[in-house]
């Protein structure tokens, strides 16, 4: 059972609530303490998390109390969430990101949360992640994929293999984030939180332009409607009260139907969802006959290897892929190494 200073998951108007406001042992009414996932979100804002590291670290903290039994996590602390983690690694055989994914959450939780530092071993709390090679499609093979695609599916695919954005820096793109003459995009909190420039490939410009008109039209359909509000940024919907009806703040790839938010009553529209893209990807490749097992990222990696392949020098790469640290881009000139681009084989050297 939960601490009663939290309420983890039964509703406000729970009978255990009820019964415990009208306990002889408090004559006055206490205001009762938030809920711990309540907690954690306030905190995860607070610090400017982004939505995904908040919704995965409260995903992750529901799991290790269900696995304790719904004990309160303050009633617990290094040896259960050691052995949450090697729950992970060995009875559910996840990959070290997710397991780093886990640490990180349960971490949060106890220093910034529960105010209670835990100390981990390092193999567990971080344990190492092995080097893999991205998968690289030749340029052969971006053009099939390419060619088993249609409509916005094949403009964002071909948007991260034209510009090196990531699946979602893409489908978040703004109508203001566009610049047609500069020929320029600007990726707006990437990962890590910052803003960056990618070029706009001149092969898509004019693709680009119709899809702002596109967007236009449907826009202003939906205002005539009621509708035409679209999600905004953490305190610009505040600072900008009125902005997330205008046409700079669409989305370049807006969803094909609205939703209503449920606490303004008004009706917006999100952007496409990644799954649409990933799913039209897998296919696209199937039906191409590629046997990499090559995804939506797989462009984002294309992109680097075959700018490296031009002659374009690795610090140009870095900035356009937006890699904090140069040597996380020098795993592409691994890659570039294969197959006999940079070395020749001894056995081609005998001859026939």
């Amino acid at each position: 059972m939960l601490g009663r200073s939290y309420s983890y998951d039964s509703p406000p108007h729970h009978p255990r609530h009820i019964a415990h406001a009208m306990s002889s042992e408090s004559p006055t009414a206490q205001p009762e303490k938030p809920r711990l996932l309540t907690e954690v979100r306030r905190a995860c804002r607070a610090r400017q998390y982004s939505p995904r590291t908040e919704s995965a670290y409260t995903s992750w903290i529901r799991r290790y109390i269900h696995f304790h039994g719904l004990r309160h996590p303050a009633e617990m602390g290094e040896r259960e969430v050691v052995a949450f983690l090697s729950h992970l690694a060995n009875d559910r055989n996840v990959g070290t990101s997710t397991q780093n994914q886990a640490a990180s959450a349960l971490l949060f939780l106890y220093h910034e949360v529960l105010r209670k530092p835990i100390e981990l071993p390092a193999d567990i709390a971080r344990p190492r992640k092995p080097r893999r090679l991205p998968i690289v499609l030749t340029r052969q093979e971006v053009q099939a994929v390419l060619f088993h695609l249609d409509g916005d599916k094949r403009l964002v695919a071909s948007l991260l293999y034209g510009s090196g954005m990531r699946l979602l820096e893409a489908l978040q793109l703004r109508v203001k984030d566009v610049d047609l003459e500069r020929r320029e995009l600007t990726v707006r909190r990437g990962k890590g939180g910052h803003d960056r420039l990618t070029m706009l490939p001149e092969a898509l410009r004019s693709q680009l332009h119709r899809q702002i008109q596109r967007v236009r039209a449907q826009h202003e359909n939906d205002i005539r409607q009621g509708a035409g509000w679209t999600t905004m940024p953490r305190g610009l919907a505040r600072k900008l009260q009125g902005a997330g009806r205008e046409l700079p703040w669409q989305y370049i790839f807006p969803a094909t139907r609205t939703q209503t938010d449920p606490e303004t009553g008004r009706r917006f529209r999100h952007h496409l969802h990644e799954s649409a893209i990933q799913r039209a990807v897998k296919e696209a490749v199937r039906r191409a006959g590629i046997t990499k097992r090559a995804t939506s990222h797989s462009f984002r990696h294309s992109f680097a290897t075959h700018l490296l392949e031009d002659g374009y020098d690795i610090r140009t790469i870095q900035e356009l892929l937006g890699h904090r640290d140069v040597k996380t881009t020098m795993i592409y000139t691994h890659v570039l190494n294969r197959g006999g681009r940079g070395v020749r084989s001894p056995l081609d050297a005998l001859g026939r």
